[in-house]
Formats: structure tokens, sequence, C-alpha cells
């Protein structure tokens, strides 16, 4: 069983006792919490909500709806809904916040409330922090019986959400409706079910092919759109004959591809190829992580513009973002942040980008795919038991490779002449991920399997 309490929200397992995992006194906790922090700052009382397809997401909607209620809050609901839409949402509506009652790419048993400010934004650390003091101390008040906030159901967001998709200027219909795709998709048994069919309509592709399409939280394999969980997608595509295959993460804000022929076209390259279409239209700087691929940095140069590096995390990313007066921006996991629809990873603007980009390539994805160099980023990761000191470990890995270029803005990042890799504490679960990018994939794992080493025995 695990809790994870962070400025970013609360995240857990569910089932077990109050403080170990996600139960429902911890939820009750730290809705009021929320709820009462974004009261003192007297932006108004409404608040937006909505979930993914967790099997235990309505039990916490339903926590989360009643306490807010409680404190006398306004709740709008959008009931299963993804990330990209509820942010949209809280801006549309003028709330004073939002929750999004997901834990994204983290297995069934998980769930978690992400928080939003009222520009439909994570909130901020100062923010997260306020939140966690609330909590830890009790500092709220309820209402009384006259007092008690109201509650409304509302599923037009959907709608709108693709309205604003097909709207947007760099978004070709036309074109994407001329090549008549095939398109397969995985929405891994959550709300993607729900958009991804009329959104793909609406861009003009000719069909569409569901996998694991039931909304029951049972996801079919693991969540997270990783190359080794879509062997199912990737067989499906050549099966069918399809142009391409889609894989969304269950709160649809990651995004990634399957070409033609059943290859992956790598989620690291998702930003890669919508950043290069949009720069192509609108010339500006970008940002993602600092555990994304460098070639992000090679095609903002190619195009004129300024590449910014970021912490990881969304709200890091955004803040950067702001800071540079990015065009586009995101994170290596298929997150695609585009600032002129909202400040917030989209899979759903991300298809429609990417689909136009696409639509103006002759000839198929896979021939798409190698306009971009063929960098290989080994993902990996070590599980943390209770008790261990990673700013020690850290602190030792530091010194034995003192001989070369470390950043330590987030968690410890180490460059190799052209390689480099970066190891931190993940936000959403007791791990340390250590990610190393190469030309070559060899070389990628064996700097990961080196530091990987480095830790075991630090450990």
């Amino acid at each position: 069983m695990a809790l994870i309490k962070s400025i970013s929200g609360i995240r857990g397992t569910i089932g077990g006792k109050p403080g170990d995992s996600l139960s429902p006194l911890d939820i009750v906790k730290f809705a009021a919490a929320f709820g009462s922090r974004i009261l003192t700052l007297n932006k108004g009382k409404k608040i937006i909500i909505g979930r993914d397809g967790r099997i235990s997401g309505e039990m916490v909607s339903q926590l989360v709806v009643s306490t807010l209620r409680g404190l006398g809050m306004d709740v709008l609901d959008l009931g299963l809904s993804t990330t990209p839409t509820v942010e949209l949402a809280v801006v549309g509506e003028r709330a004073a916040g939002g929750i999004i009652i997901t834990a994204s790419h983290n297995p069934k048993e998980w769930n978690a409330l992400k928080l939003l400010n009222s520009a439909g934004e994570f909130i901020s650390a100062e923010e997260g922090a306020a939140v966690l003091e609330k909590a830890k101390k009790d500092d709220f008040n309820f209402s009384t019986v006259d007092r008690l906030g109201a509650y409304a159901i509302d599923t037009s967001w959907l709608q709108k959400h693709i309205d604003a998709i097909v709207r947007h200027p760099l978004v070709d219909v036309k074109s994407i409706q001329q090549k008549q795709y095939k398109v397969v998709v995985d929405v891994i048994n959550s709300t993607g079910a729900l958009f991804l069919p009329p959104l793909l309509k609406a861009l003009g592709v000719k069909e569409v092919v569901l996998l694991n399409e039931e909304i029951n939280g049972r996801f079919a394999h693991n969540p997270e759109p990783l190359p080794e969980n879509l062997a199912g997608l990737s067989a499906a595509v050549q099966k069918s004959k399809a142009d391409l295959g889609i894989a969304v993460d269950p709160d649809v804000d990651r995004l990634c591809f399957v070409c033609e022929d059943g290859s992956m076209f790598g989620e690291e390259y998702t930003l890669v190829a919508v950043a290069d279409y949009v720069l192509g239209k609108k010339p500006g700087n970008t940002v993602s992580n600092m555990s994304s691929t460098k070639a992000l940095k090679e095609i903002t140069l190619k195009h004129g513009g300024q590449y910014y590096p970021s912490a990881v995390g969304e709200v890091n990313v955004v803040n950067t973002m702001k800071a540079v007066d990015a065009v586009i921006g995101g994170e290596g996991n298929g997150g695609i942040i585009v600032p002129d629809l909202h400040y917030g990873r989209d899979a759903l603007i991300g298809i429609g980008l990417f689909l136009s980009a696409l639509s103006y390539h002759k000839n198929g994805l896979r021939s798409f795919r190698t306009r971009y160099p063929d960098y290989f980023i080994s993902k990996n990761k070590i599980e943390l038991q209770k008790g261990i000191d990673v700013s020690a470990i850290f602190d030792k890995i530091k010194k034995k490779y003192k001989n070369h270029p470390v950043n330590t803005d987030d968690g410890l990042k180490i460059e190799f002449d052209n390689d480099w890799v970066h190891l931190r504490t993940s936000n959403t679960e007791p791990i340390i991920r250590i990610y190393a990018e190469s030309n070559f994939e060899t070389t990628a794992n064996n700097i990961a399997s080196r530091l990987m080493k480095d830790i075991k025995e630090f450990i």
C-alpha cells in the first residue's frame, strides 16, 4: 500500500489503513484542505471536477463532491472526462479551481486528486505546500445546512474541447480528410473511448478501430504508453492494414504513435514531430523537461528558435514556457503543451497537430519518422523502500562522477560527451527513475545499467 502527499496533489493505492493508502478519510481530508485553501483566495466557490475510467473513480468522486459541498462550494461535475478537458473547463466556466480524479499512467489499484488553480493549471509549489499544511492541521470549517454548496453535472465539455481543437489555426482538417486515414486506437479501458472517436471523426479520419474500448478501469495491460505495453496495438495496426496506431494513457494527457508496419514512432518523438510542424508555421522558443530527448533542441535551433530545459513535472515545464514565451513545449513521455489552447498536456490537440503534420507528408508514418534522428533513451526505475536517504545516494554518485558536467536542478543529470543520464525521484511513485540517452541503444542501456548498479551499491 502507498500514499504519496506532494505539492501537486495526493496519490495512493485504494484499500488499507488511513495514512498508509488512499483511504476515504485521506480523500476527504485532502479535498477539504484544497477547498478551504481555494476559499481563502477569494476567487469564488465554483469547482470543476472530472474523472478517468478507474474502478475507484466513482467512489472517490462522490467523496470529493460531498466534501466540497460541505464546505459550501458549488461543484460542476464533468463526470467521465480527461485531464485536459477539465483544465479547459475551469477557464471556460470561470471557476475558482478544479480537481481531476486520476492516477494517470499508474495501474488500476491507484487513484489520485490532481489540483488546478483558477487558470486551469496545476497549482504552484507554494499553493501545494499551503494545502498540505491545512490537511496536516485539519484547518477547515464546514458549512451549516443552509449554506451547503450546489451540485450540477455538465457533459458538454467533450464537444467544446473537440470544437476548440478543430478551430485551432494549425489543425488542418481538410488536409487530414483528404488522406482518408484508417487508425487503430488503444484507449486502455478509460475515457479515451469517449473522446477519441468523435475527435477523429471531426478531424476527417475515415475509419477508427478501437482497442480496449470498454470503460471499466480494468486495464487490459499496463496503462503507461510505453513500447513494451503496446504489442497489442502494434499487431492490430498490421492486421487491419491501418495507416497508424494511437495510444493514450487513462486520463488522455499522454500520446504516442505506432507506424503502419507495427514499429514504434517513439513517445519521445511525439513532441519533436509536433514541434517541428508548429515551428514551421509559427517560429519561436520551445521547452521540455531535462529527461527528454535532445532532438527537440536540434529541431528548435533549425527553425531559428531557442530551446530551454526545465525540471521534470508539468508545472515546471509550464512555468518555463511562460518565462521564455515558448510557442510549444511538453515532456518526452508524450505530453504536448500548446499554450494558445491552454497550458496543460493534451493528447487531443496533440492528435490534431500530429495528423496535420503527417498529412503534408507524401508517404506513410514510417517514412515520416525518418525525418528525425534515431537517438535512444533507456528508461528504467528502481523501487524505493521506506527510510532510504536518496539525497545521500545522489551525493555519492555526484562525487564519483565529479569529472563530468553535473546538473542538480532536478535530481542529478550527468553528461558524458554527447550522451547523458538523469536520475530523479518520481513525484508519483516511490521510485528512482534512471533515464539515459545516446546515439546508440546499447550505449544508452549500458549507461543506465552502470548508474543503476551505482545506486544499488550505495543503497
